[in-house]
């Protein structure tokens, strides 16, 4: 069995355990995402679904399952770019932190790290302070993956 597999196999599990189904179809959207290690849009996804999968779905199905999979914890929506990544935690068994999502903006590489709760509760005192309340503790920062950094030294070299 290869990784994708696994994690699909995880995932179905997840989703059984919570008295919900990981279709083929949703099966086929998440695989898109966790094949392509990056970024994407639900336009992307589709032609991602139809070259690499063969499988054709509407733009109104992929948002739908992309809506379904995210309640799952199995996508995330990254807001700063309108994209979605698979969760690189699907295959845990422990309880994860808040999520810091690093995106490269050359390649839209995503790497998921976790804030510590000491962390988000400074960043929550600090909006407290200014009259404001945190409603979505995600951090989504723009950034530079070393690879994209390697290519640009490369490039002005």
């Amino acid at each position: 069995m290869n990784n994708l597999e696994a994690i699909i196999c995880h995932a179905e599990e997840l989703c059984r355990d919570r008295g919900t189904r990981l279709t083929t179809k949703r099966k086929t959207v998440l695989s898109g995402l966790i094949h392509s290690q990056k970024a994407l849009s639900a336009y992307e996804l589709i032609d991602i679904c139809k070259q690499e999968f063969g499988t054709t779905i509407p733009a109104t199905s992929v948002y739908r399952i992309l809506e379904f999979l995210e309640s799952e914890q199995l996508v995330h929506k990254l807001n700063i770019s309108n994209k979605y990544v698979a969760c690189s935690h699907i295959t845990c068994s422990h309880e994860h932190g808040t999520p810091q999502f690093l995106i490269c903006n050359c390649c839209n590489k995503v790497k998921e790290i976790n804030v510590s709760k000491s962390a988000i509760g400074e960043l929550q005192e600090s909006a407290k302070q200014v009259g404001f309340q945190i409603m979505s503790p995600q951090i989504e920062m723009n950034c530079i993956c070393k690879e994209c950094t390697a290519e640009e030294q490369e490039y002005n070299s």
